[in-house]
């Protein structure tokens, strides 16, 4: 039977690891090949290919209809991206089979992806996915399918004004405690960018004024917001990427941070173009305040996929990095402490999701990084060679000028 003669029907990328997908960027041409291996001649059909790309969406929310009755309400949505179609082998005009002798056949094949992509992309209400599949039709039996998934990265340049702005904020807040009051604090934070990439160091300078009667605790925390969208309605999941906790602040008393070093872990990067998906962080400085509610300060992150050139222009926010207080770099990097739960730095009302806990992260190697390299550059370059030979001799064709003219 055919089915015994079929020993091999797969696809393969160009550039794919052997245990992993291959990875493109929008834009980029695909190429690969349809490996067929036959331990016998066999009639076949038609061979077919299909390359797709899409954002899909979907959850359920359950409603209460009254004391006794409940129904479930669904939401889902889609976006197509990509749809190839190519034909690799068809049968001969006058409908007959195609016979094959034994041995391995390859149909290779290529494809230009679209300008526009999303990332790919896995989280819990959707996903964004690309995959190539296959058909292989053959004469009185099923049809044979082959399917190879591959990954699109969406270029992201933080190296752009928009991402290489500073982004600063200050916030205050009252704290009270049965009608009393009890003082107020404020926060006042700055980072150098809004763009970052994954591995690198982001020192954050701030200032928490404790004017209460109590100690506070200033913390820091990178947040990743996901967004899905269906039916003009919004679901959203929070989770803590990465964080950090300062020492308490007595009563009356003010903390600053010169440059308090956050490492970015690995993480995906930043969804901003899709319709119905949407990736977003942001860096939240938190001052936690006894009987009373969090103070909290949000400013917006991107996580790109070029990292900052470390010898760009002047006017990057690079030359801004040698004005700012430097002495972070010499730090001992902190013990450390898993990242707090999203509810240990959000106020209260955000804290009412559904919310997967946290990860541990690691923050050791924390002076790594194009940021340090570009800083160890200047900081400790060597002095010029001394040379004992004059490296402007002068000439013997010259005549000496005559001291008595």
């Amino acid at each position: 039977m055919i089915f015994d003669r079929l020993k091999r029907f797969s696809i393969v990328l160009e550039g794919a690891e052997p245990d992993g997908p291959a990875a493109f960027s929008p834009g980029q041409a695909v190429s690969g090949r349809v490996v067929l291996e036959l331990a016998a001649a066999a009639r076949l059909g038609a061979l077919r290919l299909r390359a797709m790309g899409a954002a899909r969406v979907h959850w359920t929310e359950s409603r209460s209809a009254g004391s006794s009755t409940a129904y479930t309400q669904s939401y889902s949505d889609q976006v197509e991206f990509l749809s190839h179609r190519d034909t690799l082998m068809a049968p001969p005009d006058n409908g007959e089979a195609t016979v094959l002798p034994a041995g391995r056949h390859e149909f290779p094949f290529t494809f230009q992806l679209p300008e526009t992509l999303a990332t790919s992309f896995e989280g819990k209400h959707g996903s964004v996915r690309y995959w190539v599949k296959a058909k292989l039709h053959r004469p009185w039996a099923t049809v044979k399918k082959a399917k190879k998934e591959f990954t699109v990265i969406e270029p992201i340049d933080i190296n752009t004004p928009a991402l290489l702005a500073p982004q600063a904020g200050a916030k205050e807040k009252l704290a009270r405690a049965w009608y009393c009051n009890r003082g107020q604090v404020s926060v006042t934070a700055k980072i150098d960018r809004k763009g970052y990439t994954p591995g690198e160091v982001i020192p954050i300078f701030a200032e928490i004024d404790n004017c209460t009667s109590r100690a506070v605790v200033p913390k820091a925390a990178i947040i990743q917001t996901q967004t899905f969208i269906a039916r003009g309605t919004k679901k959203q999941k929070k989770s803590v990427v990465t964080s950090i906790t300062g020492d308490p602040i007595p009563a009356g008393k003010r903390e600053v941070w010169h440059g308090r070093a956050l490492k970015i872990p690995p993480v995906g990067p930043s969804i901003l173009q899709c319709r119905i998906i949407q990736v977003e962080y942001s860096l939240k400085v938190c001052v936690d305040i006894p009987g009373t509610s969090k103070l909290l300060l949000e400013l917006p992150l991107v996580i790109g996929t070029i990292p900052l050139h470390p010898f760009g222009s002047r006017t990057s926010s690079v030359s801004s990095q040698y004005s700012v207080n430097l002495d972070w770099l010499s730090a001992i990097p902190e013990q450390l402490e898993a990242p707090p739960e999203y509810s240990a730095v959000v106020s209260s009302p955000e804290a009412e999701q559904s919310l997967a806990p946290p990860c541990r992260s690691e923050l050791g190697d924390i002076l790594e990084g194009p940021f340090f390299a570009y800083i160890q550059e200047f900081r400790f370059r060597p002095p010029p060679l001394y040379s004992e030979v004059d490296p402007n001799p002068s000439s013997d064709t010259i005549r000496p000028r005559c001291m008595t003219c």
